[in-house]
């Protein structure tokens, strides 16, 4: 497995807001293993049949099998909730909010780190494996249960593509959403080797943008691997002008850095196919399931 499955017991920090009941709701809907909620004053109530705790501490102690938190809180509050999961022992963290200081970013994820912990996000549509468990806001229904790892740092685009993989036949192992703000908990190579560990993941697609080094990074990394499994890559922002904010904070274009032209060159000569279109994603991929398959 890739960090969750359909055992995995969830927490839903800040259920009880808005974004928290709703998104709670479908996870619940999906048949995610919600077992608690948090929000400090709140203790004592009930969202969707989940019990509400004051404290992370406390929801442990009555559920004590829970390994993974969903942060459904105000950014200005993020942190202290993302704090107060690791302080407690959890070891898998979606943060789903967006807007969280760049500081409050770096500390947290620093912090983490340092903790064993996987932050997945922020601003994220989280991770899910089709068919078993969703610990996030993406649309469950374009996601088909398969062997192809997604990872992606644009939400829309990896809906985009399931559904064009959907479509030929292919399905998904498990879909990680590493999240659109320039900091990020994990990265594409950190979730690049959680794929390779999996074995019910053949194939991996990686969706970028411009802006940042990320894709860049993860290129270097993949051409020097002697033993890989293939990848598949698509980019978002071709069209985008240098200079230009595009939707995420994330991706911004500076000194020569992040644009299309260098991510698409890095990945092509480190032996990543690139597609042009979300829809020539499952040709791609096609292609190379043909070719393993002769050998």
């Amino acid at each position: 497995m890739v960090l969750v499955d359909r055992n995995t017991e969830v927490l839903v920090q800040g259920i009880t807001g808005r974004e928290g009941s709703f998104h709670t709701k479908l996870m619940l809907e999906y048949g995610t293993r919600i077992v608690a909620g948090v929000t400090p004053g709140k203790g004592g109530l009930e969202v969707r049949g989940v019990p509400v705790y004051d404290t992370v501490y406390e929801a442990l102690r009555d559920h004590p099998g829970i390994a993974a938190s969903i942060v459904f809180v105000p950014a200005r509050f993020a942190y202290d909730a993302v704090l107060e999961a690791i302080d407690n022992g959890l070891k898998i963290i979606v943060v789903i909010t967006e807007g969280i200081p760049l500081h409050d970013e770096l500390r947290m994820i620093r912090y983490a780190k340092s903790r064993g912990v996987t932050i997945i996000g922020p601003n994220t549509p989280g991770i899910m494996v089709p068919g078993e468990t969703k610990i996030g806001i993406m649309p469950a229904h374009v996601f088909k249960p398969g062997r192809i790892g997604l990872v992606s740092r644009s939400g829309t685009l990896t809906y985009e593509i399931a559904r064009e993989l959907g479509k030929r036949g292919y399905g998904v192992s498990t879909v990680i959403g590493l999240g659109g703000d320039p900091v990020t908990g994990l990265n594409f190579i950190e979730a690049y080797r959680l794929f390779m560990d999996d074995p019910r993941t053949d194939l991996i697609v990686l969706i970028g943008e411009i802006g940042g080094d990320a894709e860049e990074r993860f290129a270097m990394y993949y051409s020097k691997l002697d033993v890989k499994k293939p990848v598949i890559a698509y980019i978002a922002g071709k069209t985008a002008p240098p200079g230009k904010r595009m939707g995420h904070a994330g991706a911004i274009i500076s000194m020569g850095m992040g644009d299309y032209a260098s991510k698409r060159k890095a990945l092509i000569d480190a032996g990543i196919p690139v597609a042009d279109t979300p829809s020539q994603v499952p040709v791609i991929v096609g292609e190379i399931l043909s070719r393993r398959s002769k050998h």
